[in-house]
């Protein structure tokens, strides 16, 4: 249940944070990096299993980073100055992770070819990776403690469904290419994939927009 003083626009109900979250992770999930590098090869080399795995180690590492902001991060809830450069900040990024979605979009391919697999198995690969790529961790600097405080106005269900919506999109997508891989497909058809592309390009866009509006609200 939300608390009481918090003003919730619409975009911060339980339905939206939920969509909004799915939608948000999915764009960083289609982007070719180190998970979807570690899930091709260990789904070659392990099967279909191999991707829900490698996304088991990565939302571990997230749910213990999530309870870490949530406890550090609880007195600065209905703080403007503190929400204020956290939105503007956490804008910033959206926007610019948009504007590059968009800008390589057309020259974007999915290479599912088969690599090596990580010797430690699919659930330390899900952990090693996320935690060695600098881009998770400036997301969770900057977009994810954005979430965190907007999604803490509704206590612990507020931050369980956001990091369900989040959890979500990574499962899904990893499943998908595990599942391709798995049977021998090596490309999904690049038309839609680049839509899918452009169109998380876009969420992102309102989203950026969006924190950033809502930054400059919480100095004024």
């Amino acid at each position: 249940m939300k608390k009481k003083g918090f003003r919730i626009g619409l975009l911060e109900t339980l339905p939206a944070i939920f969509l909004s979250s799915f939608a948000i992770a999915m764009s960083g999930a289609l982007m070719p990096g180190p998970v979807l590098t570690v899930t091709i090869s260990e789904s070659a080399k392990r099967g279909f299993w191999a991707g829900p795995k490698v996304v088991l180690g990565h939302g571990i590492l997230e749910g213990v980073l999530l309870a870490l902001l949530v406890a550090g991060f609880a007195r600065f809830i209905n703080e403007p100055l503190f929400l204020g450069p956290v939105g503007l900040i956490g804008g910033g990024v959206l926007i610019w992770m948009a504007l590059g979605m968009l800008k390589e979009v057309r020259g974007l391919s999915l290479d599912l070819s088969a690599g090596r697999g990580f010797s430690g198995g699919p659930v330390t690969a899900g952990v090693v990776t996320s935690l060695s790529n600098p881009y998770w961790i400036l997301w969770w600097a900057t977009i994810g403690l954005g979430y965190v405080l907007v999604s803490m106005k509704w206590g612990v269900v507020g931050i369980a469904v956001f990091f369900a919506g989040h959890i979500l999109a990574d499962l899904l997508w990893y499943s998908v290419i595990s599942f391709l891989v798995s049977r021998g497909r090596r490309y999904i058809r690049l038309p839609i994939y680049r839509g899918m592309v452009r169109t998380c390009a876009v969420v992102l866009m309102i989203f950026g927009l969006y924190f950033s509006a809502s930054g400059i609200n919480y100095l004024l």
